[in-house]
């Protein structure tokens, strides 16, 4: 089979499978719908199989236009990684870093950045919140650079890792709570307080769960948001409490009027740091997020804030 296949026609169907709209895809490509469907049936006719079911709008991807994304989004990932090479090679990049991060680590990613655009100052640093699982999916289509998540059993495989820091949770409450008497407040004391979470579907409220579960008691927390910022607007009311990641601290703070206190350890807490898919050569892209990552001092610089703001205790 002989097939002339084009770049923008790949662009196209990527677009397409991100949108789920012709007319979205359209826009978001900077050209017309008829344009862009055209592209996709002559690529289709190129190819000799279907890859678009159609009705009146879009539907979905046939079996062979899922096969064929799935190239098409390495393909175009790889095109990407050449550039970006080229530019590393004419001494710098300045492509734009794609980074997933669990909303846990968000308010440590600035450190991440810094880091990294102190090294490639004509680079740019996008971040996005999303869950570990949708981080996984995300990397695996090739639609992020690498992902800040959690380093456990959940990590996709396949990934080069790089640590960042270990999460430890604390307590944050109005400074009257008599929760926060003692020197550390355990699992139960923390579940009998109007308390503020991350969704279900995220990582930390699971191992939050599990933490709960192992000291015998129920969690229902009587807020839940799908960022942090939305749980820390919910604690400016003096009303509410929160367990949470010590990472937290390093963005927010403590809120005026409440005070923070570990919580009771019963192990290491999980490990969060960057992957990447493992390939090779290693994308431009992705190296440098990993040394930005090495060179951080994530760690230590949130295990500083949380000592800053327990001293304030």
């Amino acid at each position: 089979m002989s097939a002339d296949v084009q770049l923008v026609q790949l662009e196209y169907l990527a677009a397409l499978a991100k949108e789920r709209h012709f007319g979205r895809a359209a826009a978001a490509c900077h050209v017309s719908q008829p344009t862009l469907s055209v592209a996709i049936r002559k690529l289709e006719q190129e190819l000799g199989v279907p890859l678009v079911q159609r009705g009146r709008r879009f539907e979905d991807f046939t079996a062979e236009g899922a096969r064929v994304l799935t190239w098409a989004q390495r393909i175009l990932a790889e095109r990407d990684e050449l550039l970006a090479d080229v530019e590393r090679m004419r001494g710098g990049l300045t492509m734009t870093a794609r980074i997933a991060a669990i909303p846990t680590s968000i308010p440590a990613s600035p450190l991440l950045s810094a880091q990294l655009l102190g090294r490639h100052p004509s680079a740019s640093v996008r971040v996005e919140a999303m869950s570990s699982r949708e981080i996984a999916r995300r990397l695996a289509d090739f639609e992020i650079d690498a992902g800040l998540t959690y380093l456990d059993d959940e990590t996709p495989p396949g990934c080069r890792q790089t640590p960042l820091y270990r999460e430890r949770y604390v307590l944050l409450a109005p400074r009257d709570s008599p929760a926060l008497t003692d020197t550390a407040v355990s699992w139960a004391a923390a579940a009998a307080l109007p308390l503020c979470a991350l969704t279900p579907e995220m990582r930390n409220r699971r191992i939050i769960n599990a933490h709960m579960a192992a000291a015998g008691v129920d969690f229902a927390p009587v807020v839940e948001a799908d960022t942090v910022g939305a749980i820390y607007a919910h604690l400016t009311s003096s009303k509410f409490a929160t367990i949470a990641s010590h990472a937290w601290l390093h963005a927010f703070g403590v809120p005026d009027g409440m005070a923070v206190c570990p919580m009771t350890e019963h192990s290491d807490g999980p490990t969060v740091g960057v992957i990447t898919l493992t390939r090779e050569p290693e994308s431009p892209v992705s190296s440098a997020v990993h040394r930005a990552a090495v060179e951080s001092g994530m760690s230590a610089a949130l295990e500083a804030g949380l000592r800053r703001w327990m001293a304030k205790k």
